[in-house]
């Protein structure tokens, strides 16, 4: 039987208490951190309130069109975000689309084979299902596609002299950052495989932990939880694996030069 607790906004309140003992311990030992606290906090609490008033709007009408355009804004506020986590990002149009798109397509991909085969809901677009499913893969799909570009662009930089050297040798484009290529894809994927390794054991999942709050058995709630990890571990390694090979090409040319002057310079 589903029986779950309601929070009154004092309660949320008091659960900030320990968030406000941090910024005086941020004060207190000048970490100079009780400003970003702040702004992340206030941040936090407008984009949930805002993302509540739209999905109780979205879930109302049922509207596929309505539903698939919060989904492209989820992705461009995404892209936005693997961007600027970049200290070196490629020039123009390059460095928002390429890493949005192999998020998008990943994303996306994942995310519609999960609804038409195993959720099924009616509609296979239900906003109900499609929204919540799609948001936690983009995440972290985010997440690994941002690491690893940004790993990418700095080792290449980094190392542009010995990479230049094998090129001269004879070597191929994928040959030369081969070694380079490795890197940025075992950054990528690092925190899901670290995120799968601690599942369990050390942590309990948002998702697992909220519908056992809310009353649905543990068992069921394990097994939507594990269609969540496999879904979002499929979905970050192919994000991963074309943002980094897409951005090598773009690096790269058909000569077998390395173009680093398609890359910004390094943010302040």
């Amino acid at each position: 039987m589903s029986n779950y607790i309601t929070l009154s906004y004092i309660d949320l309140i008091a659960g900030s208490a320990f968030l406000i003992l941090n910024a005086l311990f941020s004060i207190l030992l000048r970490l100079k951190l009780e400003r970003q606290l702040l702004v992340a906090s206030l941040r936090m609490i407008v984009q949930l309130l805002m993302v509540g008033l739209v999905l109780k709007t979205v879930l109302a009408l049922s509207s596929p069109w309505l539903t698939a355009l919060i989904a492209f804004c989820m992705i461009a506020f995404a892209g936005r975000e693997i961007r600027a986590r970049q200290e070196r990002q490629l020039k123009g149009l390059w460095g928002y689309s390429l890493g949005t798109g192999a998020m998008m397509m990943a994303g996306m991909i994942v995310t519609v084979f999960a609804l038409t085969t195993q959720i099924n809901p009616m509609p296979w677009w239900s906003p109900r299902y499609a929204l919540p499913l799609f948001g936690m893969i983009l995440g972290n799909t985010m997440t690994g596609v941002s690491l690893s570009l940004d790993t990418l662009h700095t080792t290449l930089y980094r190392e542009r002299i010995s990479i230049e050297a094998r090129l001269l040798l004879g070597h191929t484009r994928w040959e030369a950052v081969r070694r380079i290529t490795r890197r940025a894809l075992r950054s990528g994927f690092t925190p899901i495989i670290n995120s799968m390794a601690a599942t369990g054991i050390v942590s309990l999942p948002g998702m697992m932990t909220g519908q056992i709050l809310s009353g649905v058995d543990p068992q069921e709630a394990v097994k939507y939880q594990l269609l969540i990890m496999f879904l979002i571990g499929g979905a970050t390694g192919l994000g991963v694996i074309g943002a980094v090979y897409g951005s090598i090409w773009r690096l790269t040319d058909k000569r077998h030069r390395l173009r680093l002057d398609r890359l910004k310079p390094e943010s302040s």
